[in-house]
């Protein structure tokens, strides 16, 4: 006989989770006698205790520790099936993740989003922001279904479609007060080797991280979005790249000097991809929607800003 049930893992992860009986029976609606009552038969059945008491408060037991280290891949396998039902019965996915480069701020998508859920409330979304790199390995490695600007070429290998949305060129500037402002000439890696460099961190885990214009053993700042970088050059800390677009106005308004080097950074291509031979009609809708005309135009107006940094 099968001693283990679905709902009583869902109780103990919930109880572990919380802390307590009475924390458990809050987040899943039931009274706390049930949760105890669950609890005291699964541990008669197994014949284990799964928790230490300690008046309200409860804590797992190193046999607790392990039912629930393997029952939680359970619960992901029955929650997965349970998707893949609904989604042959209705043909909307339960959930659907959107990565959209961090390069880009996330209000760019509200208006899809509203829209989106005009025509599908049935489908969760959940929005996904990665850097570089970590834009295509969120998509091959399934933490996102569709991924919006990502930069650059993907990886090699395949297993996606991918269509190259707009193209952005970069500036490279350094704030007034910085003394790479007031360098004469081109600026070559000697000239830049002796100051702070400021880069945007590739958020990959597993591919290898993208780097532009480093010198090996040079002085980094490294921040975790675009807009960091900007705040960061805007403030003289350091000197880098950044998209014309938004380094046109800071020059304009005399917070950016641009400075010419022997080693620009080519135009960079951004794409729209998603994984190969996977269809529902959330995705579908995601995939029509960022192929409408304007959406590099969108991006583009929510990269960093002069606005925005001040």
């Amino acid at each position: 006989m099968l001693r283990l049930s679905l709902e009583a893992l869902q109780i103990v992860d919930a109880i572990d989770r919380g802390g307590s009986f009475a924390a458990a029976a809050r987040e899943l609606y039931r009274v706390p006698s049930t949760i105890s009552y669950t609890v005291g038969k699964l541990e008669e059945e197994l014949g284990v205790q799964v928790f230490e008491r300690f008046g309200p408060r409860v804590e797992l037991t190193p046999a607790g520790h392990e039912l629930l280290k393997e029952g939680r891949y359970l619960l992901k396998a029955a929650g997965d099936l349970e998707q893949r039902v609904r989604r042959v019965a209705s043909g909307w996915e339960t959930e659907l993740a959107i990565g959209l480069d961090s390069m880009f701020g996330a209000a760019v998508l509200v208006p899809d989003f509203r829209a989106f859920y005009e025509v599908a409330q049935q489908t969760r979304l959940r929005l996904v922001q990665e850097a570089l790199g970590g834009s295509w390995e969120a998509l091959l490695d399934r933490r996102v279904d569709i991924v919006v600007g990502a930069p650059g070429d993907g990886p090699a290998g395949g297993g996606y479609v991918s269509q190259p949305i707009g193209q952005l060129k970069w500036v490279f500037a350094v704030a007034p007060q910085h003394p790479l402002a007031h360098a004469q000439g081109r600026l070559g890696r000697n000239d830049l080797q002796h100051h702070r460099a400021i880069a945007t961190a590739d958020s990959a885990r597993l591919l290898a991280p993208r780097t532009v214009g480093l010198v090996l053993g040079q002085d980094t700042l490294t921040v975790p979005t675009m807009q960091a970088k900007f705040d960061y050059q805007l403030a003289g800390l350091g000197f880098g790249f950044l998209p014309e677009r938004c380094a046109r106005e800071a020059i304009a308004a005399g917070l950016l000097v641009e400075k010419e080097v022997e080693e620009p950074k080519p135009d960079e291509t951004f794409y729209l991809a998603w994984r190969s031979g996977e269809s529902g009609a959330a995705l579908r809708w995601w995939q029509q929607r960022m192929a409408e005309p304007g959406l590099f135009d969108r991006l583009c107006f929510h990269l960093p800003r002069v606005a925005l940094a001040q």
